[in-house]
């Protein structure tokens, strides 16, 4: 049994999108919108959400790009 094609564009496409999410909304600092000063760990915990979120955006985009065989992947070789 093997499983289709679309199951791994959709877990990339997942990857991609909210990884990009997390990256814009999470992993920025927007001084308009905060009520208090940034401490060191906010400042740790945005940067945390930026780097997390680009890794899950590039292996979504990478998933995708296997499964439709731009990138090869050769296992045992």
């Amino acid at each position: 049994m093997s499983i289709p094609p679309v199951f791994f564009y959709a877990i990339g496409g997942f990857l991609a999108v909210f990884g990009a999410a997390r990256a814009i909304f999470l992993g920025r600092r927007r001084p308009d919108r905060e009520l208090t000063e940034e401490t060191p760990a906010k400042a740790k915990l945005r940067r945390n959400h930026l780097v997390f979120g680009i890794i899950h955006f590039v292996f979504g985009i990478v998933l995708i790009l296997m499964t439709s065989g731009v990138i090869r992947w050769r296992l045992g070789r």
